[in-house]
């Protein structure tokens, strides 16, 4: 059980932090059970999840363990997925976000990047849903990196190329 306080990752609304444990203030639910009152880091409102909820949540990662992912990008192959058919596209990035594992969010940027340069080899343009898929990637992985290593959001792909960069040798 999480205390409050707490931030963790919640399926698809990425960081939250626990405000409350407890019964919330609202009609039509289950007086009976408890729930957790989650904010959202990144964006307004709240979420309300019972606290036996089969809905995926964990911790945020550690300092630690995101600058040691981070150290292993290089060595994160990308996979390039190619199907024409935009319901089995969708459904393979879909799967891909599922797990909420930091190192599956790389793979995936990895992967739909190194899929836009054979893309752009061919003569076209990366697909808006792999577009799609690739920002709520960069999104969700960004929103935990950020909070692991204390840094704003939008310093986490500095913060990443230059750690990247010094580990290339001189």
């Amino acid at each position: 059980m999480y205390e409050i306080g707490d931030l963790i990752v919640y399926a698809g609304e990425g960081v939250c932090r626990v405000e409350e444990i407890g019964v919330p203030p609202m009609t039509g639910i289950n007086k009976q059970r408890q729930y957790y009152t989650l904010k959202p880091l990144y964006r307004a409102g709240m979420v309300y999840a019972p606290v036996d909820t089969q809905v995926f949540m964990r911790p945020v990662i550690t300092r630690e363990d995101a600058d040691a992912l981070i150290d292993r990008i290089p060595e994160i192959e990308p996979v390039v997925y190619e199907n024409s058919n935009l319901r089995f596209l969708n459904e393979y990035y879909q799967a891909q976000l599922q797990n909420y594992n930091c190192e599956g969010l790389i793979k995936l940027i990895r992967s739909t990047r190194a899929k836009r340069e054979v893309m752009i080899g061919r003569g076209k343009k990366l697909g808006l849903v792999d577009e799609r898929y690739m920002k709520r990637a960069q999104d969700m992985l960004h929103g935990e990196f950020a909070v692991a290593l204390g840094i704003e959001r939008n310093e986490v792909p500095g913060y990443i190329e230059s750690k990247l960069g010094a580990l290339q040798p001189a």
